[in-house]
């Protein structure tokens, strides 16, 4: 089984529970959480994933973990049966496809604006009402800029990108007139 089809098996699972419970975003916090200790400490998680290291070991490991940072029994759970079955090395893609899961239940769209030069809040503002109207789903806009677009701005929702830039209005041109 491939690794995202795993890390989408544990991540439906976890969402399902949370939605059940009403607790998606305290889910979402805790393993941001605990994957950001991780990411802090290498040789935590060299140890986690150390086949030399015994079970009961990486258990008390694991639960001192989840003592200090205070996560709910479910998500304490969820981490343990990851480290029972040897899972753990996915929780990055897990919780890719948990937060994905979520927004997709909870009706959001995180899109990417990449302008050329930095947009005033009303700019901003603007498109994202625009979005929320197009797409019918709350938007949380991720803005970036970037000086090689010359000007306009570039929108990335999913797999689909509206380019709208200066840069790809000038490629076309420069095309059109190779081209004859």
């Amino acid at each position: 089984m491939s690794t995202n089809a795993i890390a989408k098996r544990y991540a439906k699972a976890l969402v399902q529970i949370g939605a059940e419970e009403g607790l998606i975003d305290k889910f979402s916090s805790e393993l941001s959480r605990f994957t950001g200790v991780l990411t802090e400490n290498a040789g935590l998680t060299a140890v986690l994933g150390n086949p030399a290291y015994g079970i009961e070991a990486k258990r008390e490991i694991l639960q001192g973990i989840i003592a200090k940072l205070g996560l709910s029994p479910n998500v304490a759970n969820f981490l343990q049966l990851l480290l029972d079955r040897n899972r753990l090395p996915f929780l990055p893609q897990i919780v890719e496809s948990f937060n994905s899961f979520a927004d997709d239940l909870s009706g959001v769209i995180r899109p990417t604006l990449t302008s050329g030069l930095p947009l005033e809040q009303s700019q901003i503002d603007e498109i994202k009402a625009s979005l929320t109207k197009a797409t019918g789903k709350k938007v949380v806009l991720k803005v970036e800029v970037d000086p090689a677009l010359i000007g306009g701005v570039v929108t990335q929702i999913g797999d689909k990108v509206f380019d709208g830039s200066i840069k790809t209005q000038l490629a076309k041109i420069q095309d059109i007139l190779q081209k004859g």
